[in-house]
């Protein structure tokens, strides 16, 4: 395998974000720990269309949804792409990664979506806006760890936790879908969503080349569709 060349590396609030490039891909590396890279993309596209479907045929056909984090792009090119999307929002806690999309080799995945005027990328933590936010939307796609038993930083623990799963529910508008990706099933994550009142809890499996599948943990709100 190549051995990959730093473009960048930036220390912050919340430790190292490194950008990295082998070959055509690029690779995003958060404090030694190997994050995502523009290699595939399929699980985060599935993460925004595992939301759509879990939707259904609502009576406000133009949803919202609200992303976390950026990343490579994958998801929020994905959502932009698709005309359903009222509204889509972003949050992503690292300037760098902005940086990298804005005025970075990134762009190249995501420059349509940051164009589009639906679109609005937040500097903020994920965690920090769902416990503050007024905002409600139709569906939240998180993507910001390795999974809820794999987390890339120690205050990220906060968005599994029963008051976390409480805050995303806060920001779902009745009968919105909570998606939450990771790189391995989590019983102990299905159970939490259960136990914090999400509905029609499940897990969607993403197959990869090697190891265990990828999955989408799906919960919905469980009040009534909007009238």
């Amino acid at each position: 395998m190549t051995t990959p060349v730093t473009l960048d590396r930036r220390t912050g609030p919340h430790g190292e974000v490194v950008l990295r490039r082998r070959d055509a891909t690029y690779e995003i590396i958060a404090n030694g720990c190997f994050l995502m890279d523009t290699s595939d993309g399929r699980s985060e596209r599935l993460l925004v269309d595992a939301a759509l479907l879990a939707l259904g045929h609502r009576p406000r056909p133009r949803p919202s949804v609200l992303i976390g984090g950026l990343g490579v792009g994958f998801s929020l090119a994905h959502a932009a792409a698709q005309d359903r999307w009222a509204r889509i929002v972003v949050a992503e806690r690292e300037q760098a990664i902005i940086d990298w999309h804005r005025s970075g080799p990134l762009g190249a995945v995501s420059a349509a979506a940051l164009a589009d005027p639906r679109v609005t990328i937040l500097h903020t933590d994920l965690v920090a806006h769902l416990h503050t936010s007024p905002d409600r939307y139709d569906a939240l796609c998180l993507d910001i760890d390795n999974g809820p038993d794999w987390t890339v930083t120690e205050d990220n623990r906060g968005l599994y936790s029963p008051a976390g799963l409480a805050a995303c529910r806060a920001r779902l508008t009745p009968g919105g879908v909570l998606a939450v990706w990771s790189a391995q099933p989590s019983a102990a994550f299905e159970r939490a969503m259960r136990n914090a009142g999400f509905s029609s809890v499940r897990t969607e499996e993403v197959p990869v080349a090697r190891g265990v599948p990828d999955v989408i943990h799906l919960g919905r709100h469980p009040g009534p569709d909007p009238a």
